[in-house]
C-alpha cells in the first residue's frame, strides 16, 4: 500500500475515528485504527466492539491500494508533531514507512486481517434528515444526559421517529432537553418506542464527523442497535438497554404561566457574570424579573456578591427564581447569541420551561431558597 495525504486533513479524520478506540482492551488489535485504500477510497475504521465507525478521508492520492493497522497513539503523535504539508504512507511486509520532506518514521505493523470487521450501511428502510439539522439536534440534547447515574437509561439520548417527525430527548433527572425536527421515513421506516436510546459517546463521535458540506444523515434503528450514515461516515452502535422514562409528563403546560422573552446573548452574558461569585456547592443564582428589568445575582459568605441588571420586555407582577447557573448556561451555550427564547414560569417551586421557535424545549427545576 502507498498513499499520499494532506497531513492536517488526515489528522482531522484520524482524531474523529480515534474517539471510538478503547483506552483499555484485552485485545491489542483494538488499540489500532484500520486503514483501507481500496476502490479509489481511503477509509479509516475503529471499533470498541460496542460501536464501530467507518470514515472516508478526502484528498488522498492512492498510489498502490492496500491496508494497514495504525497505532492510535504513535500515529496520532506523528500527525500532530510533523510539520510536513504532505505525508506518504507506504507498507512493506510487516513495516510502515511515513515520510515527508522534513521527517521520516519506520514502524512495525500488525496484520490488518486480524482486525474485526466494521460493517457498511446496507439498510433499505431508514429515517433521513439534513445533516446540519441532525447535528444541531444532538448538540441541543446531549449535554443533559446522565453519565454517572446508576439509572443507565439516562446515559444516552432517546430518538423517536415517525413519518416526517423526529424527536431527541435527554435528561439527568434534574433537567430535560428536547428537540423536535423534520425528516423523511424511507420505505416505511417507523420507530416511536422508548427503547432507542443512543449512547452519549456514539453521538459525540457522529456529531464531530458531520461536516458543513454533508447533505444528510440516514438513521436505521433496530431492536438492539443503530446505524448512522452521512456522506462520508458510517457509524454502528449498540443501544442503551432499557426503556426511557415518560419524558412527556415532565414538560409542563405553557398555560397559566408568565412569559419572559429575550435575546440569548445578553441573558447568557448576565448569568456568566453573576455566577462568578456563586457558591461552588449550591451553584444557585437568583433571578428577579419586574418593572422592565432582570436582575441576576449571587451571594456567597466568604466570597462576596454580584448584581447584574439588564432591560427586558416584562411589565407584569414581579417574579423571583433561584436556579443552578450551570443548567441555565447549558441552555444558552447551544443557541446563537442573536436568537430569541421564551421563559415560561409560574413560581419558584414549579419547573421553569424554556422554549425557542425552532422546536427546542428545556425544563429545569428551580432551587428552593433558604
Amino acid at each position: 500500500m502507498k498513499i499520499v495525504c494532506k497531513r492536517e486533513k488526515f489528522l482531522s479524520g484520524f482524531l474523529i475515528v480515534a474517539g471510538l478506540v478503547p483506552t483499555r482492551s484485552p485485545k491489542d488489535v483494538l488499540s489500532h485504527i484500520k486503514l483501507e485504500a481500496i476502490d479509489g477510497k481511503v477509509v479509516l475504521m475503529a471499533t470498541d466492539q460496542e460501536a464501530g465507525i467507518r470514515l472516508e478521508i478526502e484528498e488522498v492520492e492512492i498510489v498502490t491500494p492496500g491496508k494497514a493497522l495504525l497505532n492510535v497513539q504513535r500515529i496520532g503523535n506523528i500527525l500532530r508533531e510533523a510539520s510536513d504539508e504532505l505525508l506518504t504512507f507506504e507498507t512493506s511486509s510487516n513495516a510502515l514507512d511515513i515520510h515527508g520532506v522534513n521527517s521520516e518514521f519506520h514502524l512495525q505493523l500488525m496484520n490488518p486481517d486480524e482486525y474485526p470487521s466494521v460493517g457498511k450501511f446496507i439498510e433499505d428502510t431508514y429515517f433521513e434528515m439534513p445533516a446540519i439539522a441532525f447535528r444541531e439536534m444532538v448538540r441541543r440534547t446531549i449535554f443533559a444526559t446522565d453519565t454517572e447515574s446508576t439509572r443507565y437509561q439516562l446515559g444516552g439520548v432517546l430518538f423517536e421517529m415517525e413519518g416526517e417527525d423526529i424527536t431527541t430527548v435527554a435528561t439527568d433527572g434534574r433537567r430535560l432537553a428536547c428537540m423536535r425536527g423534520k425528516g423523511n421515513s424511507v420505505n416505511g421506516f417507523k420507530n416511536v418506542g422508548a427503547s432507542t436510546i443512543v449512547p452519549t459517546k456514539t453521538l459525540q463521535t457522529i456529531e464531530r464527523s458531520i461536516a458543513d458540506s454533508d447533505s444528510s444523515v440516514k438513521i436505521a434503528a433496530r431492536t438492539s442497535d443503530i446505524l448512522l450514515k452521512t456522506d462520508r461516515c458510517t457509524l454502528f452502535s449498540r443501544l442503551v438497554e432499557g426503556r426511557y422514562p415518560n419524558w412527556k409528563s415532565v414538560i409542563p403546560s405553557q398555560e397559566g404561566r408568565t412569559r419572559i422573552s429575550g435575546l440569548v446573548g445578553p441573558f447568557f452574558a448576565s448569568v456568566r457574570q453573576a455566577s462568578i461569585v456563586a457558591d461552588p456547592e449550591s451553584r444557585g443564582i437568583e433571578f428577579q424579573f419586574g418593572n422592565g428589568t432582570m436582575i441576576v445575582g449571587a451571594k456567597t459568605a466568604d466570597v462576596g456578591q454580584s448584581r447584574i441588571e439588564i432591560p427586558i420586555d416584562f411589565h407584569e407582577a414581579p417574579l423571583t427564581l433561584t436556579m443552578d447557573y450551570r443548567f441555565v448556561l447549558d441552555f444558552f451555550k447551544v443557541l446563537p447569541p442573536e436568537s430569541t427564547f421564551t421563559l415560561h414560569v409560574k413560581s419558584n417551586t414549579e419547573p421553569a420551561l424554556y422554549t425557542t421557535e425552532d422546536g427546542y424545549t428545556y425544563v429545569v427545576m428551580p432551587m428552593s431558597r433558604h
